[in-house]
């Protein structure tokens, strides 16, 4: 960054470190020991969607590479789009296979990226639940290199439970690298794998 760039403000932007998603299982110990939340083994990758053959490759090769797994109990990753028109490839594991959902959420964006799709990366989440039925994600950004933690309300409307979001960022603050900036914090309405 050169003397013009600091003067007027420009920043260089964040390189994505996956390697931050394996901070996730030690996450969830301290996660179940603060708040009571347990993985519920679910967990998804989102990214923009790109018309064209080479895409369409890149998803199969992510997709033969995650199935071919054969520890993998249950159904096959799915792919998905939402109501605003971005995929989800969600991968379901058993809840205390939490580590293996992390190494298929990497290989997801390892993929992508090698396949020169990175800049499509939008997010990937870890759903987690309490024993009460609230529901918790762990949203990564890719872009930033940051987690938050997204708290639906179990009602059923587009509210958040801010006070438990808080909560669970006071909580792993000294596991995860935590988006600073709450305007970042962007709700994952109807996420698979939440």
């Amino acid at each position: 960054m050169g003397l013009l760039d600091i003067l007027l403000g420009r920043t260089k932007p964040v390189v994505a470190d996956l390697d931050r998603l394996f901070a996730l299982p030690s996450a969830a110990v301290t996660l179940e020991a603060a708040a009571g939340f347990t993985p519920t083994g679910q967990g998804a990758v989102c990214f923009a969607t790109v018309e064209g053959a080479a895409f369409e490759q890149s998803h199969r090769e992510v997709q033969a590479l995650l199935d071919a797994d054969t520890d993998r109990d249950g159904p096959p990753v799915e792919l998905r789009k939402d109501d605003y028109g971005y995929s989800w490839l969600v991968s379901r594991r058993a809840p205390d296979q939490l580590s293996a959902l992390v190494n298929d959420l990497h290989a997801v964006n390892s993929q992508m990226e090698v396949n020169g799709f990175g800049p499509q990366l939008l997010c990937s989440l870890a759903g987690f639940e309490d024993p009460s039925g609230r529901r918790l994600a762990l949203v990564y950004l890719y872009k930033r290199g940051t987690f938050y933690p997204f708290a639906p309300l179990p009602d059923g409307t587009q509210r958040r439970d801010s006070a438990l979001e808080l909560q669970v960022r006071a909580a792993l603050s000294g596991d995860l690298r935590i988006e600073q900036d709450l305007s970042r914090w962007f709700p994952v309405w109807g996420a698979p794998g939440l």
